[in-house]
């Protein structure tokens, strides 16, 4: 492997460089020194930039500038921060095409440079610091030699190192080479050549010309295909179990795209607390390219707990606890209870839930999973009091890393009192499927991408012998624009309709309601509805829309301006012969690890009976 070194001119070059990942001069003893500690040596900075607009990219860089108001471990460690200095400066002016400029760190007067660590500075020690950015370098020749032939499979195709800005005319960026090698790589290794990589690389710079050339060789090496796949570091877990689910399949050409998704396969087990699919040194001489899967496994067993509050619906907590494994193939069993609607101190106004589910990973396919649960629970709403169990099993699939589906048998029965139909029994059989497109950046923060969701779910009720069935469709959008997607702009839109039975002999519960803090913020939970005197029933059909302007301020905080609107309607089809119900508010958002932290504040423009003036909503996650 050939590289040419830049040339930087200057008071004092830095003492240590590297670039694309190889030593171009000096030496590195003076890079450790920093971490000598000794008596604080204060210091002061003076930071100049001339001819150019580099000034906060390079102070950026510069560690004695980031630093400025602390002292420094010792002379020897101000010395050393220094003499990092130069290799980070020249780095951030080698990212933006400089190949010709200068820096000069003077410490006391002397050039850092040239300073033994042993040197006594005052108290405090002054600092110039002087950066000549020089030129702009551009490509004279940007070549790559051995790319790869154009992709056959279009799922295989790479983006050419040309777009990325690798190409005559060009600005000579040192990213630009290394973004160009990875191209030029990964577009061999998306075809099946799994050990493709750069044999040489030749950069020059002519400084006379103000003209950087780059000659990247890449070397392919075989192509390969996958043998068996084995799994290291299990403890609790069937290994043969862990490979299978990695799903790649023996004999199946080599494919980057399938080690990512295997890597997601697993993740989503959420047995390991870390896991590597680790490709062979080398191919063997049948072409197999062995791959082992090494993990680390958790502990079997996690408790959670967790609450909501808002002004209309109250306070709401829950706990879990959940075994990861329980047989050795990843199966999970969650029991959950739940206790919502507090907002007094008679706990038969309280809403109830309890249950369990388990999930058994695997079934048929690496990406589908069984799925059954079985729950009991109370709701005390404005709307009807229901008391029932529901029941169901199924299977979920993963299509692709944004599409996924599920189909579930149900059943379900339940007690229900409102002060229109009094007290009615429902027991039912269906079946719900539903289908998810899902291509957001952030499912808790979303700054851009999409989510769709549409069910279906026909049921049969006993009671009153009724075929029925409901539909619903989804969609949410957000655009992100300013530096770091700082504005997000974000829009939902909802849509209901259930087929059959009139609303007289329909479960409440399969009726749709609007409002609340996952709906209509500003009015009461599930109180947009059908209005019936004084009281409000389910629909038979349901528009829901939704937008927000979400600002952040600073990194950890931000504001949210919404406006949410929603109509029930009695017939399948909605008529919108009732008005739209609009709601519009504030919000403030804490941005944490796990998500934001809301805080929303909701006015109803057209409040109805046991509606608010205003409702505060808590929670973790974007509203939408």
């Amino acid at each position: 492997m050939m590289i040419a070194a830049l040339s930087v001119t200057g008071a004092q070059p830095a003492h240590s460089f590297e670039l694309f990942g190889i030593k171009l001069f000096g030496r590195d003893k003076e890079a450790d020194a920093a971490d000598v500690i000794g008596e604080p040596q204060p210091y002061t900075i003076d930071f100049q930039v001339t001819g150019d607009d580099l000034e906060d990219q390079l102070k950026g860089a510069s560690s004695l500038w980031s630093d400025r108001d602390e002292p420094a471990s010792g002379a020897a460690g101000l010395i050393a921060k220094a003499r990092q200095d130069y290799r980070r400066m020249l780095a951030a002016l080698y990212a933006d095409g400089r190949y010709g400029g200068s820096i000069s760190i003077l410490i006391d007067g002397r050039e850092a440079a040239d300073l033994p660590p042993d040197t006594e500075l005052p108290d405090p020690a002054r600092v110039d610091v002087v950066v000549v950015p020089g030129p702009v370098f551009l490509f004279g020749k940007a070549l790559i030699t051995n790319e790869a032939p154009p992709a056959v499979d279009r799922r295989d195709q790479v983006e050419r190192p040309a777009a990325r800005g690798f190409a005559t005319g060009e600005v000579a960026r040192s990213g630009t080479i290394l973004t160009a090698e990875r191209l030029a790589v990964e577009a061999w290794r998306q075809q099946g050549h799994a050990k493709a990589s750069i044999a040489e690389r030749r950069v020059e710079a002519r400084h006379t010309q103000d003209v950087v050339d780059a000659t990247l060789a890449v070397e392919p090496g075989r192509r390969a295909v996958y043998g068996f796949t084995k799994a290291e570091g299990t403890e609790r877990m069937d290994p043969g179990f862990v490979a299978w689910m990695a799903g790649l399949e023996p004999g199946a050409e080599f494919d980057p795209d399938d080690i990512e998704r295997a890597r997601k396969r697993l993740a989503r087990l959420d047995v390991f607390r870390s896991l590597r699919l680790v490709e062979a040194d080398e191919i063997g001489p049948d072409g197999v390219l062995p791959i082992t899967v090494v993990v680390q496994e958790r502990a079997l067993r996690r408790i959670g707990v967790g609450g909501t509050y808002s002004t209309i619906d109250g306070l709401g907590l829950e706990a879990y606890w959940l075994h990861r494994n329980l047989f050795g193939h990843a199966e999970r069993l969650r029991i959950e209870g739940k206790v919502g609607g507090i907002n007094g101190v008679d706990p038969k106004d309280f809403t109830y839930r309890l249950g369990a589910t388990f999930t058994r990973p695997g079934v048929f396919t690496p990406d589908t999973d069984f799925v059954a649960s079985l729950f009991g629970d109370r709701e005390v709403l404005e709307p009807y009091t229901r008391t029932g169990v529901t029941g169901q099993a199924g299977f979920t699939h993963v299509v692709t890393d944004r599409i996924s589906g599920r189909v579930f048998a149900n059943a379900r029965h339940a007690e229900f009192e409102d002060n229109v139909f009094g007290k009615r029994t429902f027991s039912s059989l269906g079946v719900l499927g539903g289908l998810v497109y899902d291509s957001r950046d952030d499912a808790a923060n979303a700054t851009e991408g999409y989510y769709a969701e549409v069910t279906a779910e026909p049921f049969f009720e006993f009671q009153y012998g009724n075929p029925a069935a409901a539909f619903t469709a989804e969609g949410r959008a957000y655009y992100g624009f300013g530096e770091k997607n700082r504005i997000v702009a974000a829009g939902r839109i909802k849509v209901g309709s259930l087929v059959g039975p009139p609303i007289a002999e329909t479960a409440p519960d399969k009726l749709f309601f609007a409002g609340g803090g996952g709906s209509v913020r500003g009015y009461a939970y599930r109180n947009i509805g059908v209005p019936v005197g004084n009281n409000v029933i389910g629909g038979r059909s349901l528009v829901e829309a939704s937008a927000e302007l979400r600002v952040a301020v600073t990194d950890t905080i931000g504001l949210v301006g919404f406006v949410d609107a929603g109509y029930v309607g009695a017939d399948s089809i909605p008529d919108f012969s009732a008005p739209f119900r609009i709601g519009t508010g504030v919000g403030l958002r804490y941005l944490t690890g796990l998500g934001p932290i809301r805080l929303d504040v909701g006015f109803p423009l057209d409040p109805g009976p046991g509606d608010p003036s205003a409702a505060f909503y808590v929670g973790i996650g974007q509203a939408f």
